[in-house]
């Protein structure tokens, strides 16, 4: 039976596996792994706040007879605009299927079309293929996979405890720092699997939660490990936009059951793409960034209206509740809406087995790139990409000896091995923190959203270096850096809520500063990139981008090799 140690409990020193992450990646992680191993699942937040409890919209897969795979595939290839690797995207469309079966053994609660399983239509499908739990497929799911994870043996989770960076030594993943209240300590372990999500909140506007902000990308980079992608950001193009709110998500499926987008004229922002409203999502938030722009406004309006009241009942509770309580009436007038980041196609570079090319590191769910979604994500593939190369963990084999080094020592629960704590030192104002955090996310939204160009990447880029150099300088980052293995540094009463925000800005620096680098880097037009100066797709460009710390920027090929 799992058990949840007491918040002051320590944490032992030594696990098999470690998974960062408590979403539907890190869960079905959790799921997957071989039995027999002791697990220790790891999430930032206390409560359920994770990108895949928001997911609207659904989970792909062929389910129908007139559906099939390779309509699936060419689909997921076609929306992926030539970047995909297609071996990934043959492993995501052949086991789809498997794993709704699983979800429905698990009791998972899909909506229902008499006897059979109910789909919806959404953009760059060719068929009704998308499956879905009312508007709130995300948390369903997620709801589904924490009933059975909290049956494995041996697994133990702890929420509120925050991964700073990971432990290498002789060129492999050994384990993590991470802070425990009000302590810095390290945790060994065989494997670790980051599944800790997005880096959505670099951005201003965006659909994503607080706590996404590249966590597993910012640490599997300064470990060694290689980032794929970075320029590649997805902006939804229906994100509720009213003065002071959220900027709630506004699913797809609306669309893909008849709502519209319209100007304040009633006229459609989207009527020259060959697919209208179901266009693929780059190019209908171009096209509605440019009607803003030449009509000077900060929105457009989305009328769901034409999908019936009774259907929008039925099929759309939480997004009529969530506008209701912000004074709006979807069915009686059109919404606000404008694009807001939502997905990072990019993340940590990973082979079919969800291996990293650091050994003994693995990455599941958005923080990986996989190859799957190439330049542009298929609506309603994320989630299906992480049950799918969650399951491919059932093949990992930790070392028959674990590596630990003669310098690891298990810290004792008194602190023994400590380090002195740099709260004797300035400490930097959580105020200060958060105000520098709002500067970087609106200069990326300005300079990195929906289009891009030359001159604004390259001031930005200087001056994220700026201010990562200034960072790095500071006392509690030095601190950290030079804490070894088997060490301890307590922070004192109330250290460990100044850290928080300042590792998040860290984290948010060194987001940008790669992101920021691969829009300069790849000079074309592709899939969620947008350059205004370099407009069209090249073919040249057909590569994947690679950044490893220490080296310079570069290209890879796709990885055209069987699925097997």
């Amino acid at each position: 039976m799992t058990s949840t140690p007491h918040p002051q409990q320590p944490l032992a020193p030594r696990w098999d596996v470690v998974v960062v992450g408590g979403g539907a990646a890190g869960l079905m992680a959790c799921l997957e792994l071989p039995a027999g191993l002791r697990v220790l699942l790891l999430s930032k937040e206390r409560g359920p706040r994770t990108a895949s409890r928001w997911a609207q919209g659904g989970i792909a897969a062929v389910t129908r007879a007139e559906d099939s795979l390779e309509s699936h595939r060419d689909d997921t290839l076609r929306a992926g605009a030539g970047l995909c690797d297609p071996g990934a995207v043959d492993l995501l469309v052949r086991q789809a299927p498997a794993c709704v079966e699983r979800l429905l053994g698990l009791g998972m609660a899909f909506d229902r079309d008499g006897s059979g399983l109910s789909t919806t239509l959404e953009a760059a499908h060719s068929h009704r293929r998308v499956l879905h739990a009312q508007d709130r497929t995300g948390g369903a799911l997620v709801d589904a996979l924490e009933r059975e994870v909290l049956r494995r043996p041996g697994l133990v989770q702890r929420k509120g405890l925050m991964a700073l960076q990971i432990w290498v030594e002789q060129g492999r993943c050994l384990g993590l720092q991470v802070l425990e209240n009000d302590q810095v300590r390290w945790l060994g372990a065989g494997a670790v699997v980051l599944a800790s999500g997005g880096g959505g909140h670099l951005f201003e506007k965006t659909t994503n939660p607080s706590q996404s902000t590249g966590d597993g990308v910012a640490m599997a980079w300064r470990a060694g490990a290689a980032i794929r992608d970075l320029e590649f950001v997805q902006f939804h193009p229906t994100a509720l936009m009213l003065p002071g709110a959220p900027h709630f998500l506004i699913s797809e499926a609306v669309r893909g059951e008849g709502a519209r987008l319209i100007d304040a004229h009633g006229h459609s922002p989207v009527a020259d793409l060959a697919s209208a409203d179901l266009a693929p999502r780059d190019q209908v938030s171009r096209a509605l960034v440019r009607t803003m722009q030449a009509q000077s406004v900060d929105h457009l309006w989305l009328d769901l209206r034409p999908v019936g009241q009774e259907r929008l009942n039925r099929q759309f509770p939480t997004i009529l509740r969530r506008c209701r309580e912000l004074g709006l009436e979807p069915i009686s007038a059109p919404i606000p809406v404008a694009p807001a980041a939502h997905y990072w196609m990019g993340g940590v570079s990973t082979d079919l087995g969800a291996a990293t090319n650091l050994p003994g590191l693995y990455a599941v769910g958005e923080v990986a790139c996989t190859g799957v979604h190439g330049a542009n994500r298929l609506a309603s593939n994320s989630l299906m990409e992480c049950l799918v190369f969650a399951g491919q963990l059932r093949h990992l084999s930790l070392p028959e000896q674990q590596p630990w080094p003669s310098s690891w020592e298990s810290p004792s629960p008194a602190g023994g091995g400590s380090c002195p704590s740099p709260l004797a030192q300035a400490q930097p104002l959580q105020s200060d923190l958060l105000a520098q955090s709002e500067r970087l996310r609106h200069l990326c939204w300005r300079v990195a959203g929906v289009e891009r160009q030359e001159r604004d990447l390259r001031e930005a880029l200087r001056l994220i270096h700026h201010q990562r150099q200034e960072l790095d300088d500071q006392p509690w980052i030095q601190a950290l850096a030079r804490l070894e293995p088997g060490d301890q540094l307590p922070l004192g009463p109330g250290g460990g809520s100044v850290l928080r925000p300042l590792n998040d800005l860290r984290q948010l620096l060194t987001l940008a500063d790669l992101l920021v680098e691969a829009a300069l880097f790849r000079r074309e037009s592709r899939g969620g990139h947008y350059r205004t100066d370099c407009p069209a797709p090249q073919p040249f460009w057909q590569r994947h981008s690679l950044q490893l710390c220490g080296k310079g920027i570069h290209t890879t090929p796709l990885l055209k090799g069987n699925s097997g």
